[in-house]
């Protein structure tokens, strides 16, 4: 209820745009600092999520960071949080629909027809961007989350649903929840912090300050996922297919056809007039 309450208040009062920045105890960098990026109801409930973590630790939201590993050349981090314990990465989904998926597979799907990049692996590609900006070892304990929105119903292994695990697949309501359950069981297995308040600042800034913002070079980079075909579904409250050769829109039907001939169309989607190159 209190949840309830808190969200109703800040949603009514705030516009269509997503935060990108939040320190705690820092309301101006609030205000000042928005995203290009989806700005959805879902993305508040985040941001609401983070803002009832501790004092001690700080989050940034919407980075991006350059990445020569990456297609794009570029890595698009959707959430990371610097806490006394570690540094928890978060990838956040808006699908609707069951999620399949391993650990330790390479794709997963959504309603066991769409394909999708197993999360973790993608958010594997975010934390060793991180640590490159950060300059930081492998000493340095990060935690991989991925958060979906309650439209979901997970058919996952177990183990990423429990917080022994460094890789946690969560609802977005409990986000906070993993979290703080997280860090005191890191707690009692390490009492010694593995940062001061001045390290976690320091890290903080220094990704802020890394964090790419011309808007021009954001289109860009989501510009480049697409013209390689990149298999992973938009972030959207639906899934949406198109013809990888010319973009148009196909139907569910059309992509399932496609989708389920990868001997032909190799995990892509096409259109019916360009299913005809590759026959």
């Amino acid at each position: 209820m209190m949840f309830s309450r808190i969200f109703q208040k800040v949603f009514k009062g705030v516009s269509t745009k997503k935060v990108s920045v939040s320190d705690k105890g820092n309301t101006e960098n609030k205000s000042n600092i928005t995203s290009t990026r989806i700005g959805d109801l879902g993305e508040y409930k985040i941001n609401i999520q983070l803002d009832q973590l501790p004092k001690n630790s700080k989050y940034l939201s919407d980075i991006l960071i350059n990445n020569p590993n990456a297609k794009s050349g570029y890595s698009q981090i959707d959430h990371v949080i610097f806490t006394p314990y570690a540094i928890f990465v978060i990838e956040t989904k808006n699908y609707a629909g069951t999620i399949y998926g391993d650990r330790n597979r390479g794709q997963w799907s959504v309603n066991g027809k769409f394909p999708m990049m197993n999360p973790f692996r993608q958010n594997y590609g975010h934390i060793q961007a991180i640590k490159t900006v950060l300059e930081l070892n492998d000493e340095i304990l990060f935690v991989s989350m991925v958060s979906f929105t309650k439209r979901c119903t997970f058919k996952v292994n177990e183990e990423i649903r429990k917080i022994q695990s460094n890789d946690l697949i969560v609802y977005d309501t409990e986000l906070s929840e993993f979290i703080l359950r997280k860090i005191n069981v890191l707690k009692l297995q390490n009492p010694e912090p593995l940062f001061s308040i001045e390290e976690l600042q320091e890290l903080y800034n220094k990704l802020n300050v890394t964090n790419i913002t011309d808007s021009q070079i954001r289109e860009s980079h989501v510009e480049k996922l697409r013209e390689k075909g990149s298999k992973e579904i938009v972030k959207s409250g639906s899934i949406q297919s198109t013809c990888k050769t010319c973009g148009k829109a196909v139907s569910e039907k059309v992509s399932t056809y496609c989708l389920s001939h990868e001997d032909q169309f190799k995990g892509y989607t096409y259109c019916f007039e360009h299913q005809k190159i590759h026959k």
